[in-house]
């Protein structure tokens, strides 16, 4: 019994001097776990969504390349949301967060339309256009006409039909 008493002893001191090693040797790279281009919740993660759906488009798989481009609108408009609600939170406080959070809010704003505008392509391309305009109708929402976003998604919907007036910029209101 003291030979066991003497060993869970010496296993628990040794326990106590090598876990704030291990926990110092991994809470660098556990602590910025979002911050990783391949499996984070950041810009990386959604542009690698847009690939995936681009890939599956590709080969022909419609329904992987549909889910990849949703999964890509849903986490763009979650971390657009969350930027805002930070950039808001900190304004009057420490002007640096804010203009962060605006740059990355931006980031998020274009990865939603270009996942949005390759997501109305696939449904054009199946041969479904009116499930296709409420996701243009949100670019040109989002990113306005006097983008290359906002132009490319007006312009489906000219060709789908569902508008007729051509946009032809800012100045050529007549």
């Amino acid at each position: 019994m003291g030979t066991r008493l003497l060993c869970s002893a010496l296993a628990l001191t040794a326990g106590l001097f090598i876990s704030p090693a291990l926990a110092q040797s991994t809470s660098s790279s556990a602590t910025k776990v979002l911050a990783s281009s391949g499996s984070g919740f950041n810009v990386s993660s959604v542009e690698s969504l847009i690939q995936r759906g681009d890939a599956a488009a590709a080969a022909g798989n419609f329904d992987q390349a549909k889910k990849d481009y949703d999964n890509a609108r849903t986490a763009s408009k979650q971390l657009l949301a969350f930027y805002r609600d930070l950039s808001g939170s900190f304004r009057g406080l420490d002007a640096r967060i804010p203009r962060e959070m605006d740059t990355k809010g931006r980031e998020a704003l274009a990865l939603l339309a270009q996942s949005n505008l390759r997501l109305a392509a696939l449904f054009r391309r199946q041969g479904q256009p009116e499930i296709a305009v409420p996701v243009l109708v949100e670019v040109v929402r989002l990113m306005t006409p006097a983008k290359p976003e906002g132009q490319k998604a007006y312009q489906s919907l000219l060709e789908l039909g569902f508008v007729d007036t051509p946009y032809r910029g800012a100045g050529a209101a007549s």
